[in-house]
């Protein structure tokens, strides 16, 4: 049986003279915990830099990887659906730690139209959200952290309902290259619930979570648990320096107007400000429309947006049908982070990344 981590005070574990066998979901998590084991050990990865956690089937080998896993560092159904399958599947005795589940985790509400609303009063914040202008981050210190918030059976974040059956395509050993451009001509994904789960693209809501994984690593392994928790640390103070510097970079950026691919980035809008009219898809990734596509074609006309950006998982024809006919410039941006080094580094790199390539292309 799944066993979901609990906080010390509810959950005892044994002395274990082993370094638990991590795995996690997507590249931003991986680094995450990478950075609090540090020397300790390596996560291994589920979801390949490339590939779409929306509808990624795990291959043969990536599902013997989650059966051997001790502890499943993910982000959850909300976004990998079949992921969540599997780990109930063949990973029952593995611990899950499901990030979007954490009570430290600040949720906005999932968008519906291909036009986003820009008065940046943030309403779609849930009762978990913070104020971006009071980013002291001193409540997210791991010490402060009980982590005994982890109970949110109460906050029903049960969306299985919610997804089409993959259970078919799981065993497929298809990866990105199996997913042509075709594939995304119709919507074979799943629905995104009432809150949008591409929470790790808030930087304070990674850097709340090294609190989270420290202490589930120091529950599996004592005997490391003050190394777990002073990387963990370390990793936090990296992540403050990239915000830090991400705010620096897009400086003078608030004015311009930028479109997306696919409606990932809006915690990352709403840590800097940024001013997204809208996306060519949903959350969930779900192909956009004739009409979806005219709305953000007429959008980007009449208002001069600055950049389009594109996605490596996606198709780059969409782009074109968005900027038919205007001189709009179109660069690319990553959630995923797929051209950069996996590691300890990778979410501070992350953060620098996405923050560069959008100064970038508002300074061309």
């Amino acid at each position: 049986m799944l066993k979901p981590f609990l906080p010390a005070l509810f959950l005892a574990s044994p002395l274990c003279a082993e370094v638990p066998n991590v795995v996690t979901d997507i590249a931003p998590v991986q680094g995450l915990a990478a950075s609090v084991m540090g020397d300790l050990g390596a996560p291994g990865l589920l979801v390949p830099q490339g590939a779409s956690p929306h509808d990624h089937a795990l291959t043969p080998s990536e599902a013997r990887s989650l059966q051997d896993a001790d502890l499943v560092i993910w982000i959850g159904s909300e976004l990998t659906p079949g992921i969540g399958r599997k780990i109930e599947a063949i990973a029952g005795g593995a611990t899950s730690l499901a990030l979007f589940d954490a009570g430290v985790t600040a949720h906005l509400a999932t968008r519906d139209s291909a036009l986003f609303q820009h008065d940046h009063d943030h309403a779609g914040h849930d009762e978990h959200g913070h104020d971006h202008d009071e980013h002291a981050h001193d409540e997210h210190d791991h010490d402060d952290h009980d982590h005994a918030d982890h109970d949110h059976e109460e906050h029903g974040h049960d969306h299985a309902e919610h997804e089409h059956d993959h259970e078919g395509h799981d065993e497929a050993d298809h990866g990105a290259e199996g997913h042509d451009a075709d594939a995304h001509e119709h919507d074979h994904g799943h629905h995104h619930g009432p809150e949008d789960p591409h929470v790790w693209l808030s930087p304070a809501n990674a850097r709340a979570w090294l609190g989270v994984i420290a202490e589930a690593l120091s529950e599996a392994d004592p005997e490391n648990a003050e190394t777990y928790r002073a990387n963990a640390e370390a990793a936090q103070s990296e992540i403050d320096t990239a915000v830090a510097t991400a705010r620096e970079r897009l400086d003078g950026t608030q004015d311009d107007r930028f479109v997306v691919f696919h409606d990932a980035y809006q915690y990352f809008e709403e840590e800097f400000g940024l001013n997204v009219l809208g996306a060519i898809q949903l959350s969930d990734a779900t192909a956009p429309s004739p009409a979806w596509l005219d709305e953000l074609r007429n959008e980007i006309s009449e208002t001069g947006a600055t950049c389009v950006f594109a996605e490596p998982q996606f198709d780059p024809r969409l782009i074109e049908a968005v900027t038919e006919g205007s001189d709009v410039k179109v660069a690319e941006l990553d959630p995923l982070g797929m051209a950069l080094e996996p590691g300890a580094g990778f979410y501070p790199a992350l953060i620098d990344d996405l923050a560069s390539r959008i100064s970038d292309c508002a300074a061309d």
